[in-house]
């Protein structure tokens, strides 16, 4: 009997996903490059199962079922061409290739394009939970060649995480669009990771709070509005003791590794010109703590004065919520907006509602408004920004007050909260009629004869001024050089 659908790659998250398919009913085929792993798979987790092993490529082809499923989790980039090019010689017409890596959406959309003019099906999906979401049930955003759909479907939302009875995996859309939803995905984890830093830091260094007390604060919260993975790993990382009976988060380098997702949804949104502000800011604050030896020597060099808290420290934990809150909302209404973005550029048919459906469960930002976030998209399908609908519009009016507070908290204190104040500037001017952007535009007008429009006059119409009497009426969108 052949396999329903074979892995390639098998390591944390490989085998994880083969015990589930496993675990749900699926007769599944695995190959590794490297022979000891497989040994050590299949005389460890998957001892005693029917998971078949391959030790070569043409076995592990053979063993699959027509039409054969085929799932790489290896290493974005060129190793996924690489594995593509060493199975296609093997692969018949109408077989599917699947990607799921955290690949970039751009190498899925030409994977999907040539492998298409090969009769080859390619899936490009996110896969996002980690280890514990691969092993009992992940958040996968398929997208790519809509043919091969149909064959996958049935495994891809078989192993799922449920939330409500209802699998965290719908088609995105066409060619990249799965690995693009799960790029700005991973872009919003950067967001959610370090506004709970934040808030941590404000509590821990402003408020001078101990790590027990914010333990127990971030354990309250996990019961409200900020329900959500993210908030209750925090409640149990800061519980956890080192081997001297003190909090390990003290004994761990205050250094953040990154792995290319979170830049390239913020490279991303400065292409298509939207303001992914907090996104980028978390982006650059793991940059700024991987300066390590540098903000030590700025640390002697700048001293910060020390300015002890003084107030009611209930008062700011509870203003602290609110900015952590907040922001949060900022964080996914910007990354549904550069979604919106993609959709109208890139010609996807992409629906917001199934996608914050994918994200109730399974994956790292699973929180309980994307519940509210599926609402106010099956109440608006063409919703502009989640501040616009009115459950949002309102946790924002009454987190607004809180949320300042804690911004000046910071400032005041010399705490740094580059998250939670550029969501706050972002909501400031998103709600602003009229930004200084026409002092912009006369700058650039002077300098470089660059035209603005004018208040009296219809959009499209152009202007340009002699501001000095000396540069003449001609204007830099007038000619060719």
């Amino acid at each position: 009997m052949k396999a329903n659908i074979g892995l390639f790659g098998l390591a944390v998250m490989g085998q994880n996903l083969v015990l589930n398919m496993h675990d749900n009913g699926f007769k599944v085929a695995v190959y590794n490059h490297t022979r000891d792993l497989t040994d050590a798979f299949m005389d460890g987790a998957a001892k005693g199962t029917e998971i078949m092993p391959a030790y070569s490529l043409e076995a592990f082809v053979n063993s699959i079922e027509a039409p054969r499923k085929v799932m790489l989790m290896v290493k974005a980039g060129e190793v996924v061409d690489q594995c593509i090019a060493s199975l296609l010689p093997l692969l018949s017409t109408g077989d599917i290739i699947i990607d799921g890596g955290n690949s970039l959406y751009s190498d899925s959309n030409r994977r999907t394009a040539a492998l298409k003019e090969k009769g080859i099906l390619f899936i490009g999906t996110g896969v996002s939970g980690g280890e514990e979401g691969a092993r009992h049930g992940p958040s996968i955003m398929p997208g790519g060649n809509i043919d091969a759909w149909e064959a996958v479907k049935p495994v891809f939302q078989a192993i799922s995480a449920k939330v409500d009875g209802k699998p965290c995996c719908e088609w995105v859309a066409e060619n990249g669009a799965g690995h693009y939803v799960k790029m700005v995905h991973n872009g919003i984890e950067y967001g959610d990771m370090q506004l709970i830093c934040e808030a941590y830091q404000l509590m821990h260094e402003g408020l001078g709070l101990s790590i027990d007390e914010i333990q127990g604060i971030f354990a309250e919260w996990n019961k409200g509005v900020l329900d959500s993975y993210l908030v209750e790993i925090t409640a149990n990382i800061l519980a956890y003791k080192d081997d001297n009976g003190e909090p390990l988060i003290n004994s761990i380098l205050d250094t953040a590794g990154q792995k290319g997702t979170g830049k390239w949804t913020g490279i991303n949104a400065l292409d298509m010109g939207m303001p992914l502000t907090l996104i980028a800011e978390s982006v650059f604050a793991r940059c700024l703590s991987a300066q390590k030896d540098e903000r030590i020597k700025a640390a002697a060099y700048l001293p910060k004065q020390a300015i002890p808290f003084s107030g009611d420290k209930q008062v700011m934990i509870d203003a602290i919520h609110d900015a952590l809150y907040a922001s949060k909302i900022i964080s996914y209404a910007q990354g549904f907006q550069l979604m919106r973005e993609a959709a109208k550029q890139y010609d996807w048919h992409l629906n917001f509602g199934d996608i914050a459906l994918m994200w109730r469960g399974g994956c790292i930002i699973r929180s309980q408004f994307l519940s509210d976030i599926k609402k106010a998209y099956e109440a608006n399908p063409q919703l502009e920004n989640l501040l616009l609908a009115d459950f949002f519009s309102k946790a924002m009016t009454q987190a607004d007050a809180g949320w300042r507070k804690a911004v000046i908290l910071g400032i005041e204190l010399n705490v740094p909260t580059p998250a939670f104040s550029s969501a706050l500037a972002y909501f400031d001017g998103y709600r602003t009629a009229r930004l200084p952007a026409n002092l912009l535009q006369a700058q650039r007008d002077y300098f470089g004869a660059h035209t603005y429009e004018r208040l009296d006059k219809p959009r499209g119409e152009f202007f340009h001024t002699n501001w000095t009497g000396q540069g003449g009426n001609t204007a830099s969108t007038t000619y060719n050089a």
